[in-house]
């Protein structure tokens, strides 16, 4: 395909460094539309906005990257942030307003949206957006939906969200070989055809059709700040399979030229990934943070 079209609906944040004074855009929908747009993709956002200092360094960011955040809904208050700080040069989440609006406002999605998104190739979303509830609406669009489980699901809400997504990504980092499997394959039981399972610098695993793939982890060769080390992975696997696509499909063509596309998708993925660790941030355009941070530090 000559264009990559990637929307994502989801999360939006700041992490503010107490110990840089700085915050940096991010939140893993954020996140997603940025490291895409670094990929060579066309890129749109939709999330929920405060009216405060987090809101405008989103806005700025955003339209620095080019990512078009035409529909993103507007609210009074406080924007999604996360306090973050560093000790012994480990990164460290000392706290967090849960996302701010975010949680208190749905995003009443609407036909207009629908139709909107129906200009993308691919319609990411992830379990910090607070759209569980929406995903059967979204899915009548007719786009593949990409989903970041993170590390927190059970099989409860993998029967919630799964039946409407194509591809899946679960951090399994915490749970040995045979737990990663498992998970994995209960991700392709409920109707996923691509399942993605990384544990970080032991690399990542992808179940296909019953066939496992294994792709190593690229050692970053100057480690500056690992905040989004698996987003950007993700991003680029995505921006990667849809490149290879001939007619914008994630899943084409005989097994063996599937099993080409996924090997390089989870190559692509991993040579980006370390690239993004030697940015600050989760990609950079950091500010100084607004206001008072005594209480966060104590």
């Amino acid at each position: 395909m000559k264009e990559i079209r990637i929307i994502a609906a989801g999360d939006c944040v700041c992490d503010k460094y107490l110990s840089r004074g700085k915050m940096y855009p991010g939140g893993q929908a954020v996140n997603t539309c940025a490291y895409a747009s670094m990929n060579g993709a066309k890129t749109a956002f939709i999330g929920k906005l405060g009216g405060d200092e987090v809101g405008d360094c989103l806005r700025s960011a955003m339209d620095a990257l080019g990512i078009d955040r035409s529909r993103c809904r507007e609210f009074e208050g406080e924007t999604g942030f996360a306090m973050v700080t560093l000790k012994d040069g480990d990164r460290v989440f000392i706290g967090s307003n849960k996302g701010g609006i975010s949680k208190d406002h749905s995003f009443d999605f609407t036909e207009a949206d629908l139709e909107y998104i129906r200009g993308f190739q691919l319609l990411y979303s992830d379990l910090n957006a607070y759209i569980e509830d929406d995903l059967p609406y979204l899915a009548g669009a007719g786009v593949p939906i990409a989903y970041d489980l993170s590390t927190r699901w059970d099989d409860e809400y993998l029967d919630r969200v799964l039946p409407f997504v194509e591809v899946s990504l679960m951090s399994c980092a915490h749970l040995s070989a045979e737990e990663r499997e498992r998970e994995m394959r209960k991700a392709q039981e409920r109707g996923v055809k691509l399942a993605l399972g990384t544990v970080g610098e032991d690399g990542s695993y992808l179940l296909y059709k019953d066939r496992i793939f294994y792709a190593e982890a690229v050692k970053a060769s100057d480690v500056l700040d690992t905040m989004g080390a698996g987003d950007s992975y993700f991003a680029a696997f995505l921006c990667s399979m849809l490149a290879s696509s001939k007619s914008g499909k994630f899943c084409e063509g005989s097994d063996e030229e599937m099993a080409l596309r996924i090997e390089a998708a989870m190559r692509a993925g991993a040579e980006f990934a370390a690239k993004v660790c030697s940015m600050e941030g989760a990609f950079g355009l950091g500010v100084p943070i607004a206001g008072r941070t005594e209480l966060w530090q104590q």
